[in-house]
């Protein structure tokens, strides 16, 4: 709760103020489960411990990679507007490079990190993308067996991200790697450590 409190506070200092968190009352990923929603799923209630967002195109609930919209007394699944920010990513996405500028993919959606904003921007497909991407291997599958939080799970990943790439001289979020981007096991033992690291915090990976 602290941590969502913290998010809140940040977004609101950094000019992100029609981002709040909303307080989570069920641990983990709600009730509507850890996977994506099909866009056009409407459901009576949305999942606690996502983030109202409020932009010129309307009203909108982010929770673990899916958007809802209201309509009516219920919620509509929907694809975010372009240029509406978001705090963190989802517990699982692809980091995709187009143009030597990663970009993050999950659900159909790209995201790009802003450091002025310190958030991550919704952006259109980057030039170069194709639907290939809808099948890229996701990077890690994390599920969180204490009830952590999405602003913890997001605090855990990034933690363990970096112990990885210290661990490993690998960093997927570099274009090739990095330094150990000519090494075969370069990839698989950052994800080893990657996954060490999250199931250590309690968390089931895949």
């Amino acid at each position: 709760m602290k941590s969502l409190v913290k998010i809140a506070v940040v977004a609101a200092c950094l000019g992100l103020g029609s981002v709040s968190a909303l307080a989570d009352h069920s641990g983990g990923f709600g009730p509507h489960g850890g996977g994506f929603i099909s866009r056009g799923s409407v459901v009576r209630s949305v999942p606690h411990g996502g983030y109202e967002i409020n932009h010129s195109s309307g009203r909108y609930l982010y929770h673990g990679g899916n958007w809802y919209a209201p309509r009516g007394p219920r919620w509509i699944v929907v694809a975010p507007p372009f240029g509406v920010f978001v705090p963190i990513l989802p517990g699982y996405y692809s980091t995709l490079w187009f143009g030597g500028v990663p970009y993050y993919y999950a659900n159909d959606v790209y995201y790009a990190w802003r450091p002025e904003r310190n958030a991550y921007e919704v952006v259109p497909p980057p030039e170069g993308a194709t639907e290939s991407a809808a099948t890229a291997p996701l990077d890690v599958y994390i599920y969180p067996r204490n009830g952590q939080t999405e602003a913890q799970q997001s605090e855990d990943r990034y933690q363990c991200h970096r112990w990885a790439a210290e661990q490993t001289h690998f960093d997927p979020t570099l274009s090739g790697g990095g330094a150990a981007a000519g090494s075969p096991t370069g990839r698989s033992d950052y994800f080893r450590a990657m996954s060490a690291c999250l199931e250590g915090r309690g968390y089931t990976v895949k």
